[in-house]
């Protein structure tokens, strides 16, 4: 019986959430899932971004309670280092310290033009200017880590990065956000992996809805 819980908000909405659960599961954490119900006021304010801090996901272990997805994924590499959560040479694990410290902290523009919506799908999506700049700099990383690594993944096998930009390769399949073949095939790969298929086939199972992120392009 699993003794640890991750508190999530919304499979469809949050991908704060997304990118905790998926940590736990990279990490092989045994947990279960907690979901906030949508009509909680704080669960809300994080969606649409009214929240000057986020508290989901949030892992209790052990008697340890830490939020922040970065956080846990620092929390979940000192207790599970075997997992291989951050690459083992010291340069690669800062660059992606690094990449991931960008998504953590910058891409507000993707954020609010393109919000995480795994119900909807939007052909023809047009993505405007200041948007399109954090879409570049998307994908110029991937295309970087993964000449780099020679994939399949950004650092060859699953780590922090790829939790953190799971929610990202959702986007641009619900917006059709055109890609050049090397993304286009990473973020499908991603989309395939037997942990986002359960992640999102519980999301379409959702009941509850943000009307302000279902909002008709």
């Amino acid at each position: 019986m699993a003794t640890a819980a991750l508190t999530i908000s919304s499979r469809n909405y949050s991908s704060w959430s997304l990118r905790g659960w998926l940590l736990c599961k990279f990490a092989g954490l045994e947990f279960e899932t907690v979901a906030v119900p949508l009509d909680d006021a704080s669960a809300r304010a994080e969606l649409l971004l009214l929240s000057p801090s986020f508290l989901t996901p949030c892992l209790s272990n052990a008697g340890v309670r830490v939020w922040d997805t970065l956080a846990i994924a620092e929390y979940l590499n000192e207790i599970l280092p075997e997992a291989g959560l951050w690459p083992a040479d010291p340069a690669e694990r800062a660059f992606c310290r690094a990449i991931c410290g960008e998504m953590h902290s910058g891409f507000a523009n993707l954020r609010a033009a393109l919000p995480m919506n795994l119900k909807a799908h939007h052909p023809g999506f047009k993505v405007w200017a200041g948007a399109q700049s954090d879409v570049d700099r998307v994908t110029a990383i991937w295309r970087q880590c993964l000449e780099a690594s020679a994939g399949p993944f950004l650092f060859g096998e699953l780590t922090v990065a790829d939790a953190m930009y799971a929610p990202v390769c959702t986007r641009f399949a619900t917006y059709d956000v055109a890609l050049d073949g090397a993304c286009a095939a990473y973020r499908d790969r991603i989309l395939a992996l037997p942990y986002m298929r359960e992640w999102t086939e519980l999301a379409l199972t959702e009941p509850d809805e943000v009307e302000e992120l279902d909002v008709e392009f």
